[in-house]
């Protein structure tokens, strides 16, 4: 029997122009990490993110310049901003004030039940959604107190609490996250809440890391619950450029057939056949295919012995020799090259493929 994704169904939300759960795509979004009040800065970011393939794009709010921001930089982006605030309620009803088309508030840290009505009224007002975001590190004390430190069902208890207070305050319009950096426990918290709840789930792994442990553990944690049927938004959370958050994200989704978007690359690990130096060759043709949206495999290989073979699923590709290489197509040989037009043949063939489409 072929592997088969059952998703659990959830309702459907919109984050500006994005469907959030239901049947809707699994959405890929990131972070900025400059200065919001930099709104140049920012619109350059976001506008890279967006060429990678970013659909939401969420920015931190840290005082009232950075929430009057957001306007201005809703004019110079396509995709949907979400305004993400921590402790101060005020600031959530100036970002939606100012054009956010979502908004992430923590329960941990916004404070009282008249505060969170005050920004649920302005959410209510403006029709847009709020994504409560529990985090492990800044649970609720009452929480962390009653269940004796941060555990899997205190933090599903703080996420079912707020479900709570939203529907009594008859707001339905939400999407839960509950996240944290230990990889077992965060999919633990996400299967139990996910059994309890039909809201959509943005998920993700907390504070995940660098390039090398992040990616790990988010492909491990994020992954598990994709393969689950868990999960409707995601973003991959890497101490690095948020461009490489959205191409990982993407790569997740493509590794589990969930999504499609960009080639695939396949390359080979090499060994002691290996006369060419392909470590710099597939980094150079990884960025240059980055932004590329045609869905074709293509190959990378370092031997021109086995290479064709080995990747004859590949649409097209290259294989190292000592000092010359090989295009192929499907398996088969189209022409040789000297090594160092490898790469600017590999990508006109990939131009020639988009082309045809």
């Amino acid at each position: 029997m072929p592997f088969e994704i059952k998703r659990k169904p959830t309702r459907q939300l919109h984050v500006g122009n994005v469907k959030i759960g239901g049947n809707a795509p699994i959405a890929v979004q990131s972070m900025t990490n400059t200065r919001t009040q930099d709104v140049a800065a920012t619109v350059a970011q976001i506008r890279r993110l967006e060429e990678a393939g970013c659909e939401i794009i969420r920015v931190a709010v840290p005082d009232e310049e950075a929430a009057t921001a957001i306007g201005l930089i809703k004019k110079e982006i396509s995709i949907p901003l979400i305004a993400d605030i921590h402790f101060d309620y005020k600031l959530a009803i100036l970002s939606a004030e100012a054009g956010a088309d979502a908004l992430r508030i923590n329960p941990g840290n916004i404070g009282s039940h008249r505060r969170i009505k005050a920004v649920v009224n302005c959410a209510k007002t403006h029709d847009i959604p709020i994504r409560i975001g529990v985090n492990a590190g800044s649970l609720e004390k009452a929480l962390i107190k009653k269940h004796g430190g941060v555990t899997v069902d205190a933090l599903v208890e703080s996420a079912l609490n707020q479900i709570d207070l939203m529907a009594s305050l008859d707001f339905s319009n939400i999407k839960l996250a509950i996240k944290s950096a230990n990889v077992p426990q965060s999919i633990d918290a996400y299967r139990q809440l996910s059994a309890k709840t039909d809201s959509p789930l943005h998920v993700g792994i907390t504070e995940a890391g660098g390039l090398f442990s992040g990616i790990v553990k988010s492909s491990i944690g994020i992954g598990m619950l994709l393969a689950e049927g868990i999960g409707d938004t995601l973003r991959v959370s890497l101490t690095r450029d948020p461009v490489e958050e959205v191409r990982v994200g993407f790569e997740i989704l493509k590794s589990l057939g969930i999504r499609q978007r960009g080639p695939e690359i396949i390359s080979c690990p090499t060994c002691g056949r290996c006369n060419i130096d392909l470590f710099p060759i597939a980094e150079t043709i990884e960025k240059a295919l980055m932004t590329k949206t045609t869905t074709i495999k293509v190959a990378i290989m370092g031997c021109v012995v086995n290479g064709p073979g080995e990747a004859k699923e590949a649409d097209v590709g290259i294989a190292g020799g000592d000092g010359f290489g090989i295009l192929f197509k499907k398996g088969k040989v189209i022409k040789k090259i000297p090594q160092a037009q490898l790469v600017e043949e590999l990508l006109k063939a990939v131009d020639e493929i988009e082309n045809q489409e």
